[in-house]
């Protein structure tokens, strides 16, 4: 598995923990939404920053693109 492979499985991992969701849960919001395709193309980026700071900027760009996102994890 490639390093951006394994990190994508990581922030998906610690993104359905942050939001307490199925893992098919939180696939398909990725899958709709392209947060697959936002993290590979940021992976230069956000592989250098936390997983606190990588859950807040998942969900800035989901609600960017009209996805409810819960106030509160």
């Amino acid at each position: 598995m490639s390093k951006e492979a394994a990190f994508t499985v990581f922030c998906l991992e610690n993104y359905k923990q942050y939001r307490h969701l199925s893992g098919a849960a939180a696939a398909e919001i990725f899958t709709r939404y392209g947060v697959f395709d936002y993290i590979r193309e940021f992976y230069d980026v956000l592989h250098t920053t936390g997983h606190n700071y990588i859950n807040r900027d998942i969900d800035i760009y989901l609600r960017a693109r009209g996805a409810e996102v819960s106030a509160q994890a």
